[in-house]
C-alpha cells in the first residue's frame, strides 16, 4: 500500500471516528440541547434530526435511497483514493468517504442524520450540520485546492 493510501484511509477513519464520538456526546444529551445551548453570539448547539441531505435537499425521500446513494458514492471515492498518487488528494478522498460513511451508519441505525452545529446572525439561522458534514465539505474544499498544494509542495515553496 502507498503512503498516500495509507494516509487517505487514516482521513477516512479519523473524520468516521470524530463524527461518531461527537454524535455520540449530542444524542446523550439530546434533551437539553433540543431547545438549544447558546454556546457564544452566533453560535448555538442543538439536537435536530435530518432526514434529508445537506441544508435538508430530498427531505422525505427514503431513507434507504440516500443511504445506497452515499455508499454508491463511496464505492467511486474509494477507487478514486485508490488510483491517486497525491497524498493531498487521497486526505481528501479520504475525509470525504469517513464524513460520508458518519452519515450512513446515522441513516440505518436513527433513519434520519444528527445535526448539532448552529450557527446564525441576528435571526438568520445556517441550517444546522455536523461534523460528518465538516468532513465532507473540508475535503471537496481540499480537492478542489489539491493541485496548487501538489504544485506548491513539488517546487519546495
Amino acid at each position: 500500500m502507498k503512503q498516500s493510501h495509507f494516509q487517505g484511509f487514516i482521513a477516512a477513519g479519523t473524520a468516521f471516528l470524530v463524527d461518531q464520538v461527537t454524535k455520540a456526546i449530542v444524542v446523550a444529551n439530546a434533551a437539553d440541547l433540543s431547545a438549544g445551548i447558546p454556546v457564544f453570539p452566533g453560535f448555538n448547539l442543538i439536537y435536530l434530526r435530518n432526514d434529508g441531505v445537506t441544508f435538508g435537499l430530498l427531505s422525505g425521500a427514503p431513507w434507504w435511497s440516500l443511504t445506497v446513494l452515499a455508499l454508491a458514492v463511496c464505492g467511486w471515492l474509494t477507487v478514486m483514493l485508490v488510483r491517486t498518487a497525491s497524498p493531498v488528494e487521497a486526505i481528501a478522498y479520504g475525509a470525504i468517504i469517513g464524513g460520508a460513511l458518519g452519515n450512513v451508519l446515522d441513516r440505518i441505525r436513527f433513519r434520519g442524520v444528527t445535526d448539532f452545529l448552529d450557527f446564525y446572525a441576528g435571526s438568520t439561522h445556517w441550517p444546522a450540520f455536523n461534523m460528518a458534514d465538516v468532513f465532507v465539505v473540508g475535503g471537496v474544499g481540499l480537492l478542489l485546492i489539491a493541485p496548487w498544494l501538489s504544485a506548491k509542495f513539488q517546487n519546495g515553496t
